[in-house]
């Protein structure tokens, strides 16, 4: 018995007009990737003319440097960014020296600050302290009080340290930071 052969597909032999089509299919392709460059070369030497022109007349102050446009995106971001730099240059402009001195010209045998919180923008002042008893916190109170820097001071909390033996009492206040103008006369806000 003879083995069997199947040959479903036939192999024909490649035609003349195949033959043409690949070549015709080669020689376009070559065409338009010799225009794209060519194009690509005019392009790039005609920007650099522009770039020349826009140069000189910008140094004759002909024409001013364009403003490049973002997307609403970007300005919503940029225009974030530049409140926040308003907000730090503000805070930046407080006289702290006037409170930090005020601070450290208080009487505070009997006191210890522990955290000074000033908030610019809310115009306040959190201090975090520690007094040897009730009589001192208060005396502390009454004397922030009565500077002309801080208003409306106010007790937040206190507490009794008890598992201290000197039961020290520590406490928060919370007042209004009064930012007078450098340049008003005395007696004027």
């Amino acid at each position: 018995m003879r083995a069997l052969q199947l040959d479903f597909q036939a192999r024909q032999p490649a035609s003349v007009a195949g033959w043409l089509l690949l070549v015709a299919g080669l020689l376009s392709a070559l065409l338009v990737a010799g225009m794209g460059y060519w194009l690509s070369s005019v392009s790039t030497r005609n920007g650099a003319e522009l770039r020349g022109v826009d140069a000189q007349l910008r140094s004759r102050g002909l024409v001013e440097a364009p403003r490049a446009a973002g997307s609403p995106a970007s300005n919503r971001e940029e225009a974030a960014r530049l409140a926040e730099m308003r907000q730090i240059s503000a805070q930046m402009k407080q006289p702290w020296d006037n409170l930090f001195a005020m601070l450290e010209n208080q009487s505070r045998k009997d006191v210890a600050l522990l955290e000074l919180a000033p908030d610019a923008r809310k115009k306040q002042l959190r201090i975090s302290a520690e007094a040897r008893d009730l009589a001192a916190m208060l005396a502390f109170h009454r004397s922030l009080e009565q500077s002309d820097e801080l208003s409306d001071v106010s007790l937040l909390n206190h507490e009794v340290m008890t598992q201290q033996a000197e039961r020290p009492i520590r406490f928060n206040l919370l007042a209004n930071w009064e930012v007078r103008d450098a340049r008003a006369p005395v007696g004027r806000p």
